[in-house]
């Protein structure tokens, strides 16, 4: 992938096709176009893009993604939305002679109950986690779809699978916040309305590999550039942490001096999540940003983008996915 090449990127309304257009900008290529939020809604419109562009390389981060609340109040929508993207972007990359597409999944592929780390070749090998299987299936098809163009038409067609990825630009909203946004916003509000304690989501007791989206969206250009094999890559910094963990070093970085407890009486999610990322480094790939500087820069991004007079109360929002 050169300089010059002509890059299309899926989509900007999420965070790693947001994240990727900022790190293809810095790291100089000239030729990218990002595709706004709906790029992607209907075939017609998705192959009027490619005519028009006529890409090279193909970044598919597009989709609706959530938490826990989103996932089960959401299940059609977000299982749905994933599906058409996928489809549609897929057989317009076939159709148009796209040298490479990198399709984005989700760790959330990987069945509830497994061996850790996750490896790619633990894919279905399992029932998936119940609360997002819905979105899960959808990203499995995604990763499977790129493989049968593979087979069938020797499509050079890759499959990243990032661990939880967070950064600028997260959805703070109730409804569909992560873990960290949402953590990030019940934290800080606390501390403006100087409540004593903060109560979070389930038992503190998953573990999760949490990555920042500046970092993945450097790795998924190391990928398309330099990756060479055929079977789905993690993107995930090798490491894990625990949700109670997290939820003290958010509670740092917010400078909240008040109590955090956890309601075991709610839900968790899948116990750990914790991705291999050798391969990853094999390409000689590492994190730019420790998690606790990038935990900083995203609430820097929060306290930029929603003054405390703004912030309204919160019920439970964490989410685990």
């Amino acid at each position: 992938m050169n300089k010059d090449s002509r890059i299309l990127v899926f989509e900007q309304r999420t965070l790693l096709g947001a994240a990727l257009a900022r790190r293809l900008a810095l790291e100089g290529y000239t030729k990218v176009h990002v595709v706004g939020g709906d790029g992607h809604r209907g075939q017609a419109l998705v192959d009027s893009i490619f005519d028009w562009f006529l890409p090279e390389y193909v970044f598919l981060a597009a989709g609706r993604s959530g938490g826990i609340r989103a996932n089960l109040s959401q299940p059609a929508e977000l299982m749905l939305d994933n599906l058409l993207v996928a489809t549609q972007v897929i057989d317009a990359s076939h159709r148009y002679g796209v040298r490479r597409l990198l399709y984005l999944a989700s760790s959330c592929s990987y069945p509830r109950d497994c061996p850790q780390p996750l490896f790619p070749e633990y894919l279905l090998r399992g029932p998936l986690e119940p609360s997002n299987e819905a979105y899960a299936v959808a990203k499995v098809a995604g990763i499977k779809l790129c493989e049968a163009y593979r087979a069938q038409y020797g499509s050079d067609f890759l499959c990243a699978i990032p661990s939880n990825p967070f950064g600028p630009g997260e959805d703070f909203s109730l409804e569909n916040s992560h873990v960290i946004p949402a953590m990030i916003r019940k934290i800080h509000e606390a501390k403006i309305a100087r409540e004593p304690k903060v109560e979070l989501w389930g038992t503190g007791r998953p573990r999760r590999d949490f990555i920042y989206s500046e970092d993945a969206a450097a790795a998924s250009i190391a990928i398309m550039s330099d990756y060479e094999g055929a079977e789905p890559i993690n993107i995930g910094c090798g490491g894990d942490i625990t949700i109670s963990a997290l939820a003290e070093t958010i509670r740092e970085v917010v400078a909240y001096d008040g109590e955090l407890s956890f309601d075991p009486e709610l839900p968790d999610g899948m116990p750990v999540k914790v991705l291999d990322a050798a391969p990853l480094a094999a390409l000689g790939w590492q994190a730019e940003f420790t998690l606790r500087e990038a935990l900083a820069e995203s609430y820097r991004d929060y306290l930029e983008r929603f003054s405390p007079e703004s912030a309204g109360r919160t019920e439970h929002a964490e989410v685990y996915g």
